[in-house]
């Protein structure tokens, strides 16, 4: 019986051993499986943060340029209503002094005052605070000299100020103006200094 036991006892070994291998083969591959899919997970996971990262720079980027180009455009405008105000005051000042032609200039700086007054308005809502500080001193400059020139030009004047003084007080707002484009060319990051043009 021995040998009978023995066999049986190789067979049944044999046939554990077979299915402990099928079972561990199995446990194997299910766990290979898991890793495989946790991994997989894991990546898609990262996948998305990363897609959620590119898209939040994207936005921000965007916002940026959007800022950059509403900047840009206040800039040419408020530029432009200051230069033109600047020669309409300037124009005004001559048709005083030759006492011919005052209503049609005094219509053109009033227009052009506005003009300035409403680009202003826009810029002090969008733009950094170096930049409006130099509208501030050039919109402060232009409207005290239109100031000057309409109280002389209604005969109100007050002591001190004449038509020179309103003609002398021109070289001084160009280079306001000047300061200004600098400052707006400068956050546009067009020039690194100024430019010293009129």
């Amino acid at each position: 019986m021995s040998g009978n036991l023995t066999s049986l006892l190789v067979a049944a070994v044999g046939v554990v051993g077979t299915l402990g291998a099928a079972v561990l083969t199995q446990t194997r591959a299910d766990r290979l499986k898991r890793l495989e899919l946790e991994h997989a997970a894991a990546q898609r996971a990262e996948d998305r943060e990363h897609a959620e990262m590119l898209r939040q720079a994207e936005e921000v980027r965007a916002r940026q340029q959007e800022n950059l180009s509403s900047r840009r455009s206040c800039y040419v405008s408020v530029n432009t209503a200051a230069r033109q105000y600047m020669t309409a005051l300037r124009n005004h000042l001559h048709a005083v002094r030759r006492e011919s032609e005052m209503e049609a200039s005094s219509e053109r700086l009033e227009a052009c005052r506005a003009a300035h007054r409403a680009s202003y308005a826009e810029a002090q809502m969008i733009v950094p605070f170096a930049v409006l500080e130099s509208l501030r001193v050039a919109n402060a400059g232009l409207n005290a000299a239109y100031g000057k020139l309409k109280r002389v030009e209604r005969q109100d004047a007050e002591p001190g100020e004449s038509l020179q003084e309103v003609q002398d007080s021109i070289p001084g707002l160009w280079e306001c103006l000047s300061e200004m484009r600098w400052q707006m060319r400068r956050d546009l990051g067009i020039d690194p200094e100024p430019d010293g043009e009129e």
